[in-house]
């Protein structure tokens, strides 16, 4: 069993900084794919970033690429997402998640295996 707890979210202006974490639990965190999901009122839960398990290998939705930065920290079991230039767009609940397989990073949410409660992140215009 994989917990997922994130953390980071809140209210910012637009053109702001947050940074997202989500703490894992599990002996073998720095075997799982980590990936980053929004879910904004009335869409569905869209792909944002996802990272391998050294690191080395990251996927970013186009929407996000240039802004927002995930990383991770094997040590601490945690994965991060640092968002720079937030739109009033990027407003959402933010979701981590696990993939136990052994493949490459993927953007299919479907591919998951554990996720996070979430944390609100709120962009004001």
């Amino acid at each position: 069993q994989v917990q997922l707890v994130e953390s980071g979210g809140g209210l910012v202006q637009a053109g702001g900084s947050l940074r997202l974490s989500c703490a894992a639990s599990g002996r073998t965190f720095s075997a799982y794919t980590m990936g980053w999901f929004r879910h904004a009122p009335g869409k569905e839960r869209d792909f944002v970033a996802t990272i391998g398990w050294s690191g080395e290998n990251t996927i970013y939705a186009d929407s996000v690429k240039g802004r927002f930065t995930i990383s991770r920290d094997n040590a601490k079991n945690t994965v991060y997402l640092q968002m720079n230039s937030l739109k009033p767009e990027d407003t959402a609940v933010y979701y981590c998640a696990a993939d136990l397989g052994w493949g490459q990073p993927t953007t299919q949410k479907n591919e998951y295996d554990y996720w996070g409660q979430g944390t609100q992140v709120t962009v004001s215009s």
